[in-house]
């Protein structure tokens, strides 16, 4: 995937099935519209891209394409650990190996 924006990566993920959006909770994802929570022994992630501020650190940001165990597909985009205190330590694990 050859792209240069978190907007231009998440539409081309989109494209390729991950639909549902995502939210960091401490211990889990989160996915508002489904009313699911997926702790890290229930998804993988498939694949990351990392974002890199031009102008300013604040706007440096991952998007991490997740899928479940049971097939759900979705995006989810973190702000370079701006929530990692308050994660728990199975979520920093699941999420480390990519930073």
């Amino acid at each position: 995937m050859n792209t240069t924006t978190v907007t231009d990566t998440l539409n081309t993920l989109n494209k390729e099935g991950y639909v549902l959006d995502f939210n960091l909770k401490s211990d889990c994802v989160e996915c508002k519209s489904l009313n699911l929570q997926l702790y890290p022994a229930d998804f993988i992630i498939d694949k990351f891209f990392r974002f890199e501020g031009a102008s300013n650190p604040d706007d440096s940001s991952i998007v991490y394409a997740i899928s479940s165990k049971d097939g759900l597909k979705g995006t989810l985009i973190d702000a370079y650990g701006v929530y990692a205190d308050s994660l728990t330590t199975e979520m920093i694990n699941k999420l480390k190996f990519k930073r």
